[in-house]
């Protein structure tokens, strides 16, 4: 009888750990899912955004055009295309498949690399928003520091990177100007179709390794524990470099950080790596541009923020300026959700395709 009892009592107790260790995990999953839920939520727009401007590129921008202003060799396609991503508003997300169309349509990976790096750092709503909230110093050094960046890593690109990746001219109904249907069709066909079937899975699971980052990584852990200095600026691009922000959304966080305590030119460090880099861009980018392109892209990005961040620093110390604050508007919680219900749809169709209806896209109409 005792036996029994004791049996009964390790049962018992066996069954309440195994119930213990599985709510710990259900809790551990809610909270990847949900950080998941809300990267998504984050980028969901832009990607849009980003799907629907590379269709318009596609249609309505020659290969030709492209060809003359940003394909061939030389720092003057380079410098065009790190001039002409600065002040549009594309994140390390959404400026994916702008990139990938102008690849495919003519431009030289040096050009290609110089947009993807200059173009999601800022932007026009960015720069507004860094004046109101950080000042005007932050407001002229982050677009200048984002040219810069993509007019080095272009030229170190063009120079160094090996073509890796296999690029194929575009074949699809967006580039034939016979083609019996609307410009409109092809538009959406080319950004919402044939596009995010390519970029889909690396995307996918790059949003899954940024859930996990974002769900275990403290809130408080900028504003407490690196302090300022050379230190907190490495601590900062080693954060920064695979968890998503967009370069609107990352000035009221750098912002909030530099109350705790954190230095200008740390927060300039996150402000360049948070919104340049990703976990689901890196995965993406390794496709698009091959592995050491994209091991080069990376080191950029790196080795510029924290040299812009030291200079930040020392142009606050010697001016004595204190950066400006104020609020900001953001996108309603509505359109972010919608957003990503519409992206979800647009990622399960890519992926559920059929492998033989996927590769129709890329052959030549009859």
């Amino acid at each position: 009888m005792i036996i029994r009892e004791n049996n009964l009592r390790s049962s018992t107790k066996i069954c309440v750990l195994l119930i213990r260790n599985r709510g710990k995990q259900l809790q551990v999953l809610i909270l990847i899912l949900t950080a998941f839920w809300n990267t998504l939520c984050e980028m969901a727009p832009y990607l849009l955004f980003g799907f629907l401007i590379a269709g318009v590129l596609s249609v309505l921008v020659s290969p030709e055009l492209v060809e003359k202003h940003l394909g061939g060799h030389g720092i003057w396609p380079i410098f065009k295309a790190s001039l002409f991503g600065v002040p549009l508003p594309l994140c390390s997300c959404s400026v994916i498949p702008v990139a990938a169309s102008l690849r495919r349509h003519g431009a030289s990976k040096g050009a290609t690399t110089a947009f993807l790096l200059s173009t999601p750092q800022t932007g026009a709503d960015s720069i507004m928003v860094t004046f109101s909230l950080l000042g005007p110093i932050f407001a002229v050094f982050r677009p200048l520091a984002a040219f810069l960046t993509g007019l080095v890593g272009g030229s170190i690109i063009e120079t160094f990177g090996s073509d890796e990746a296999k690029i194929e001219p575009c074949r699809d109904k967006c580039c034939c100007p016979t083609h019996p249907q609307s410009r409109l069709i092809r538009i959406l066909h080319y950004g919402f179709v044939v596009l995010p079937k390519e970029i889909s899975r690396p995307l996918l699971l790059g949003l899954v390794v940024a859930g996990a980052i974002s769900a275990f990584v403290p809130s408080n852990f900028f504003s407490e524990t690196i302090g300022t200095g050379f230190l907190a600026m490495v601590v900062m691009m080693v954060l920064g470099i695979p968890v998503y922000v967009c370069a609107t959304a990352s000035v009221p966080i750098a912002a909030a950080m530099m109350v705790k305590g954190i230095s200008p030119g740390a927060a300039l460090v996150f402000l360049m790596t948070g919104p340049a880099t990703n976990v689901a861009a890196i995965a993406t980018l390794w496709k698009v541009l091959g592995k050491q392109s994209a091991l080069i892209y990376l080191g950029v990005v790196a080795i510029s923020a924290l040299g812009s961040g030291l200079l930040m620093d020392y142009i606050f110390t010697t001016s004595n300026v204190l950066p400006g604050s104020s609020t900001v508007w953001m996108l309603p919680l509505s359109v972010k959700t919608i957003s990503a219900i519409v992206l979800l749809t647009i990622f399960g169709a890519a992926v559920l395709r059929p492998r033989g209806k996927r590769h129709e896209d890329h052959e030549k109409p009859g």
